[in-house]
């Protein structure tokens, strides 16, 4: 890997870390930012969701542009836009101003997100180092989202809520500057036109289905939901029998015939659902049950940073030995044990185990997501690097919404499950709106009732470590089975479809 390689991946991955930093150090903003601009809580919804409904929305799209015009160029705009937007949320000062910066964030980050995957497809020819420069890749992703927390707790210990916004902007002005002068510019050198009835579908097919997903963990399963559902679901078939149809598809379905390829992206989905789906809850038993600062918690989650990092070096010799369907069936598995140790370690006193398995988790999410990110765009042709890479981050977006939902319906319920009867209705409503709910109003009056609601809540976290333990253990299986697995040379090849 020569210099300017090197320094080019390192924007890229900078890029990512910037995303997946941005999608969760605002959640420890939103007491901040609600005592200053006193939103409603519909608005404190929008704030929050309208980023990842523009993100997945806009993927597929962007990753086409990106192929059209340039994905250096589509980069640059994009980094240039989140800068802006960043600088807009910081100081808005009404909470639709910020709603509306949090949308343009969105929209920038669909543009960052399939050009950077793209643009490492194309810098690295040689099948070892590609795999190796998404290692990086990756771990930037899985890094990003546990530094979040820390990034957030120590801003918001110093400064106001804006600050989580504005730490962005001297990030994108090393972007800008230094990708101007070491990234390669590439294209589809077949100048293909955007259909845009595909693009509105792929939009009217995603952001209803993640809209469902979160107004039935957040309010209820309506009519609101079967709507959504209904709509994303018909907008889903419609750009599926569009794309048969197109001389020039925006996604070629023909690659999900492919049962590796389909398996890689399943693969890849599921992880980032268990991952980021319980580390969101993590953090809060770390805060409410074992009783750490915003950013303790964060510098705990920490380890499956680090443990990522190794991926780096070990990615492309777990390929060679096992082969590339044995290698992600290993990552899923060696998950699968780090979410059953975090199991355990729940309930035992001191925080050796959760830093243990928060690194065996770290590994395996790490390996299997570089392993299934890299098998996707290899199925592709260079010069449809963009939209192979925005299948990858859609999945990889649609299992962090997936897995905050799912994981959080499943958390709570249990929660809810095993807290023990109470005579006082006020008392009762209190300790099942939430254990934060629970942790305000009882904490120095009813310590006894508040430790019930503690012990609720680990046990909730346990067998919710338990359940998305299962179902990284079938997909391992699936991955193991499904995804060829050819070792030495032949590893490393491009997935046949």
């Amino acid at each position: 890997m020569g210099a300017r390689r090197a320094v080019a991946l390192g924007v890229l991955t900078l890029a990512v870390v910037l995303l997946a930093v941005d999608g969760t150090v605002l959640a420890l903003a939103v007491p901040a930012l609600t005592a200053d601009l006193d939103p409603t809580a519909s608005q404190v919804l929008w704030i929050g969701d309208i980023y990842s409904f523009a993100l997945a929305g806009l993927l597929v799209t962007m990753g086409n542009v990106a192929d059209r015009i340039g994905r250096k160029r589509l980069l640059l705009i994009g980094a240039a836009g989140f800068g802006i937007s960043s600088i807009i949320a910081a100081f808005a000062p009404t909470p639709e101003l910020l709603i509306a910066a949090r949308a343009l964030l969105g929209i920038s980050g669909a543009t960052l997100m399939p050009s950077t995957l793209s643009i490492v497809r194309n810098l690295f020819d040689d099948p070892k180092q590609r795999t190796r420069a998404i290692a990086i890749w990756s771990a930037g992703a899985t890094a990003g989202a546990a530094v979040g927390p820390i990034i957030g707790g120590a801003l918001l210990e110093h400064f106001w809520w804006g600050s989580v916004f504005l730490i962005n902007v001297p990030i994108i002005v090393v972007i800008i500057v230094v990708g101007l002068i070491v990234l390669p510019e590439s294209r589809n050198p077949v100048r293909m036109r955007i259909d845009l009835l595909s693009s509105v579908l792929s939009i009217a097919a995603i952001v209803p289905l993640v809209y469902a997903v979160k107004h039935a963990v957040t309010e209820a399963v309506d009519w609101q939901v079967l709507v959504a559902v209904v709509i994303g679901g018909g907008a889903a078939a419609w750009f599926v029998r569009r794309q048969r149809r197109l001389p020039d598809p925006m996604i070629d379905v023909a690659l999900f015939r492919s049962p590796a390829f389909s398996g890689a992206v399943v693969a890849n989905g599921i992880s980032v659902f268990a991952f980021v789906g319980l580390l969101f809850f993590f953090s809060q038993y770390l805060q409410l049950v074992r009783g750490f600062s915003p950013l303790q918690a964060g510098l705990l989650e920490l380890p499956s940073a680090v443990a990522s990092l190794i991926v780096i070096a070990l990615a492309g010799v777990a390929v060679g030995r096992l082969g590339r369907g044995r290698a992600i069936g290993t990552g899923l598995g060696i998950a699968a044990l780090g979410l059953g140790m975090l199991a355990v370690a729940e309930v035992m006193p001191g925080i050796g185990g959760i830093i243990v398995a928060f690194a065996v988790l770290g590994f395996g999410v790490g390996l299997s997501m570089t392993l299934a990110t890299d098998a996707v765009i290899s199925a592709a042709p260079k010069e449809r690097a963009g939209a192979a890479a925005s299948i990858s981050e859609t999945a990889y977006e649609l299992g962090v919404a997936l897995g905050i939902a799912v994981l959080g319906s499943l958390q709570t319920a249990l929660y809810r499950w095993n807290l023990p009867a109470i005579d006082d209705p006020a008392t009762e409503a209190v300790m099942r709106e939430s254990l934060a709910t629970a942790t305000a109003k009882l904490d120095g009056s009813q310590p006894a009732l508040l430790a019930q609601a503690q012990h609720a809540f680990t046990v909730g976290m346990q067998v919710t470590s338990v359940v998305a333990a299962v179902l990284l253990v079938l997909a391992a299986v699936v991955a193991w089975r499904v995804i060829p697995s050819p070792r030495g040379l032949a590893a490393t090849a491009p997935i046949e479809h």
